[in-house]
């Protein structure tokens, strides 16, 4: 189980680095006035990510499976592990910030001129490919620099909210079969009734108002300037969601069981 363990901590780690990254290229797109252009390019990203959670997801599941054949087998420990593994990769994404900026404000700019993606992926050479690190940065994290931002507390806190739902919904679904073994199949096809959550508050309150920061930021220097802290808070507050999903395992999977019972 240990290797499996590794395999999903890796992949897990994968995906939120690539979900968060995302900012990275909605604020390339900005800062090059090319936004529609940049949210083509989320297509990539969420390629990655869907790609590894196709093995992730079973492979999560299995742990469960096991744990039914081996009482002492501790399988919460095993999630948290997973959990821990989101903050990371959630870390490596704010790390990473600056330097996928570059990166992506140089692939949509070739973009252009390539005319599709795949045009874009044939046309790069070994030489770019050394190139890149030229484009590296250094993460510049100064709380001083997001005092006056101007963002809504709420908006912050319904970000830590939304993605700690997010992180936690499907391994809560999980420990909620292992807990009713009885409604296993039921209890991990759950993860939905915890997302459904997530989406709501996601579309009511964050969607809105991060779309009409960033249209500010298109029609404004001064907000273009400030955009990139924006996001950077935005990161930030996603790795307090992930570490707020440990605290919400349990209590999500003891809910759901009693659903799952009930329905």
């Amino acid at each position: 189980m240990i290797q499996s363990l590794i395999v999903v901590f890796l992949l897990t780690m994968v995906i939120h680095t690539a979900e968060t990254l995302s900012y990275s290229v909605r604020y390339a797109g900005v800062k090059l006035n090319k936004i529609a252009v940049a949210l083509s390019l989320t297509g990539i990203i969420v390629l990655v990510s869907r790609t590894s959670n196709l093995i992730q997801a079973p492979l999560t599941a299995k742990f469960v499976d096991y744990a039914r054949d081996h009482p002492t087998f501790d399988v919460l420990s095993y999630f948290r592990a997973i959990l821990l593994a989101a903050s990371i990769g959630t870390i490596m994404a704010i790390a990473l910030f600056p330097t996928f900026v570059n990166l992506f404000s140089r692939i949509i700019s070739k973009l252009e001129v390539a005319g599709s993606i795949p045009k874009l992926v044939s046309s790069v050479t070994i030489g770019q490919l050394k190139n890149t690190r030229h484009y590296v940065r250094k993460p510049n994290l100064k709380w001083s620099q997001f005092r006056y931002l101007g963002i809504p507390k709420r908006f912050i806190f319904m970000n830590v909210v939304v993605t700690a739902i997010y992180t936690v919904g499907v391994l809560s679904s999980l420990y909620a079969a292992h807990l009713v073994p009885q409604y296993s199949t039921t209890a991990s096809q759950a993860s939905g009734l915890i997302n459904g959550i997530a989406t709501i508050i996601l579309t009511i309150f964050i969607d809105p108002q991060l779309g009409l920061i960033t249209d500010k930021a298109t029609r404004n220097e001064e907000a273009r300037d400030q955009l990139g802290k924006v996001y950077t808070m935005l990161m930030v507050s996603r790795f307090f969601g992930t570490m707020l999903a440990q605290l919400l395992i349990i209590p999500a999977a003891y809910v759901l069981s009693v659903i799952v019972m009930w329905i």
